[in-house]
């Protein structure tokens, strides 16, 4: 039987030593997480939040940890901010390796119930704004034919539930531009995939998980039983995001504990 590796040359593949990310709304749940998990395996990563004390506060924890982080305090819905703000990455670091558009915003309301505004604003943030990042992330990977674009969708674009439209129709359409762009930039060395994630016990989903009549039926409508720790995005995102997975181009990586494969 040959003996057992001693180095750790496979593992390399998932080092992101030298890499630039944005994660976009990172400064708490699960956009946090995968920040974290970014910087645990090497990369610098941009804090991003519109609340520049909890992106600052956010920073400092990873500084504290002896890991690469800085702020970049913007609101991904405001056109001129996101412009200032790729703008400074250009001066800061010259580089931007990785994206993880994983900021989202939900209206748990029937098409009926939601007005003409919230519609919009719920398309303008969690759609048509991570298109736009998108596009500005993709425009610097091109000049190094290198890049990570990771969009953070949901199961619910794929199902549906009663008295929540809005949500999944932009989520889809984030799966969508993923796919586009996969066939756009594919041949320049930049890859795009997606995380579809399930039911996770987040700040967002705090009194969810908490209500007594609530947070048992979703845990127990999951194969797992339980809600997912937020913690357990990690890997999904280290590994879309490393050279590991260089030929993942177009795919949604769905991690719900099962959730969706159910009858």
């Amino acid at each position: 039987m040959p003996a057992a590796a001693t180095d750790s040359s496979f593992l390399q593949q998932f080092s992101l030593a030298g890499r630039v990310a944005l994660v976009t709304g990172s400064a708490r749940g699960l956009g946090w997480c995968i920040a974290q998990a970014l910087a645990e395996s090497g990369a610098h990563v941009l804090i991003n939040g519109r609340n520049g004390a909890a992106v600052e506060a956010a920073v400092a924890a990873l500084r504290e940890r002896g890991l690469a982080a800085g702020p970049a305090v913007f609101d991904v819905a405001n056109d001129d901010a996101v412009e200032a703000a790729f703008a400074a990455i250009d001066r800061d670091h010259g580089r931007l390796d990785i994206l993880v558009n994983n900021v989202g915003a939900r209206n748990r309301k029937s098409l009926a119930d939601a007005s003409p505004a919230e519609v919009r604003e719920l398309i303008e943030t969690d759609l048509v704004a991570g298109i736009l990042i998108a596009r500005q992330a993709a425009a610097r990977m091109t000049r190094h034919g290198y890049g990570r674009l990771i969009a953070i969708t949901s199961v619910v674009g794929e199902l549906a539930r009663r008295g929540d439209a809005i949500y999944p129709a932009a989520k889809q359409g984030l799966t969508g531009i993923m796919r586009a762009l996969a066939l756009e930039h594919g041949a320049q060395g930049i890859t795009s995939n997606a995380i579809a994630p399930g039911t996770f016990a987040t700040e967002t989903n705090a009194a969810m998980v908490a209500d007594p009549n609530i947070g048992p039926v979703v845990a127990a409508r999951n194969p797992t039983g339980r809600w997912g720790r937020p913690e357990e995005i990690a890997g999904a995102a280290v590994f879309l995001a490393s050279p590991a997975a260089s030929y993942v181009n177009g795919h949604v990586l769905v991690v719900d504990g099962g959730l969706s494969v159910q009858f």
